[in-house]
Formats: C-alpha cells, structure tokens, sequence
C-alpha cells in the first residue's frame, strides 16, 4: 500500500510542478520550488511556526535563546532550501526547517562546506540531496 501512495504521491508532484516531499505519509510537507531570498525562506517558515533559531552542536543542534541541545535522534528535518551564490561560492547556505520530539519548530541556516565537527547521526539527519 506505501508504494501505492508514493505513486500517487510523485504524479501529484509532476502535475503541480513541486520538486519533492519532504517527510512521511503521515506528515507530508510539500517543499515550494524556490525563494529568490533566505530573508524571504525564513520569514515563510517563521509564518508557519518555525521560531526557533536553530544552531549546530556536536551531537545535534541548539537553540541559545531556550538555553537547551537536540541530539539528532530527538529532531526531523522537514523542510530545506538551497541558495547559491551568483558570482561567490561563499555566499552558498542551505536553509533548514525543523522539527523537534518536543515539539520546538525552528530554522537553521548552514553554509556548504563549514568546517564545524558534527556526528554522522546529525550528518545523515542534513544530507538532503536529491536523491533522498
């Protein structure tokens, strides 16, 4: 029956042009095409609940302003936008929007290549290629 509605699910994506879902069957985010502008991304999801400023730890991420870590089995990510800079590769981010076990929704913004040490469980947890 999964497959049935994976089917189903990917014609809808062709006939209303969306790239991919993000997520499983019983909580589905359909991920819009683009935003010309990470301000224009992060205002969307912060319209949508996801208040949180998420930034990278170790184990996971955290949020500075509820003084509090996830590890990376506590969090989902729901939602990911890609921008690249025109003429500097240092301007390339990809926005994240999570959800936490605890219910805190929030976004994370992370250049491609940081240099910053993080555990391959919250690695796989950001790999968003195109083939996931």
């Amino acid at each position: 029956m999964s497959n049935l509605k994976e089917a189903y699910a990917n014609v809808i994506l062709k006939c209303i042009g969306v790239s991919r879902i993000i997520g499983n069957f019983k909580k589905i985010y359909i991920m819009k095409k683009a935003f010309d502008t990470v301000t224009e991304a992060t205002e969307d999801l912060q319209s949508r609940g996801f208040t949180v400023d998420f930034h990278l730890v170790e184990n996971g991420i955290g949020s500075k302003s509820l003084k509090k870590d996830w590890n990376a089995g506590e969090l989902e990510v729901v939602e990911f936008y890609r921008f690249e800079g025109a003429t500097n590769p240092s301007d390339n981010m990809i926005l994240y929007a999570i959800e936490c076990k605890d219910g805190q929704k929030g976004t994370l913004l992370d250049a491609y290549g940081a240099d910053t040490f993080i555990s391959r469980e919250m690695i796989k947890k950001l790999n968003m290629n195109d083939n996931s």
